[in-house]
């Protein structure tokens, strides 16, 4: 019996993002979309929803939680899955394990925002006297 995007594989359920990996999969399996999920295709597609992201805010004054509707809210939602889910699909066709690479970049960040010259501060790092 073949996977469906309801029921993954179980050996990845410690994983979230090995089970919607596996959705993914199916799901683009299903409708012969591998062919068009070249890295720079999913790389762009990832920032096209990226800027459909910021689209709910353009126009809030601060954009606080509070200033966003529920179709507001469910729309950030819904944009938030897509970029999500892109990525998702790049780190697969790339071979990056994605909470490797998070937990990497944490540190490589560590080190260039040092506590005691970041704290309170927004500038980026090559900025710091």
């Amino acid at each position: 019996m073949s996977e469906s995007i309801h029921s993954p594989n179980l050996s990845n359920l410690e994983n979230p993002l090995l089970v919607i990996r596996d959705q993914l999969r199916v799901f683009v399996a299903e409708r012969d979309w591998a062919q068009f999920h070249t890295p720079k295709n999913l790389a762009s597609a990832l920032s096209v929803e990226a800027a459909e992201l910021l689209e709910p805010f353009q126009w809030l004054k601060t954009g606080e939680p509070e200033e966003l509707g529920a179709k507001a809210h469910a729309s950030v939602r819904h944009e938030m899955a897509d970029v999500l889910n892109y990525l998702v699909m790049l780190a697969d066709k790339l071979d990056i394990d994605l909470v490797a690479a998070a937990q990497e970049k944490i540190i490589l960040n560590a080190l260039k925002y040092p506590v005691e010259q970041a704290r309170g501060d927004a500038r980026k790092y090559s900025d710091y006297t």
